[in-house]
């Protein structure tokens, strides 16, 4: 999902670096049997690793819905499926563990995603 590529364009962002900056977590990302583990330290996204894992351990999960995740990922998704929040109303995506280092970034979750949809990006990961 992230490369070395999209690592660095993340952590060149001056306003994600800003945003958390006070941030220690560590993330895991599920989307249906696929998995990453994020570490997020002082500003920067520190790495990332893909799974499967045994025992992961992590402070937040996002566990999301396939399909839903593609839609999400679009450059332009649609309606209900535009943002993290609206896939959790939707129920196809569950934030578990410790809430509140999610809540307190909550704009850099969603800013590091839209980065992630910029298709540049997405061309690069292709």
């Amino acid at each position: 999902m992230i490369d070395a590529t999209m690592l660095a364009a993340i952590n060149a962002d001056p306003a994600l670096r800003r945003w958390s900056r006070h941030m220690e977590a560590d993330v895991l990302l599920e989307i249906g049997a696929e998995t990453w583990r994020w570490v997020v330290r002082d500003g920067t996204l520190a790495s990332v690793t893909a799974g499967p894992f045994v025992m992961p351990a992590w402070t937040v999960a996002l566990r999301a819905e396939p399909e839903a995740w593609a839609i999400f990922m679009r450059p332009e998704p649609t309606p209900g499926y535009h943002d993290l929040m609206a896939l959790v109303r939707r129920g196809a995506l569950r934030v578990e563990g410790d809430l509140r280092p999610f809540m307190q970034h909550l704009f850099w979750f969603k800013a590091v995603f839209a980065k992630l949809r910029e298709p540049k990006l997405q061309e690069r990961a292709a």
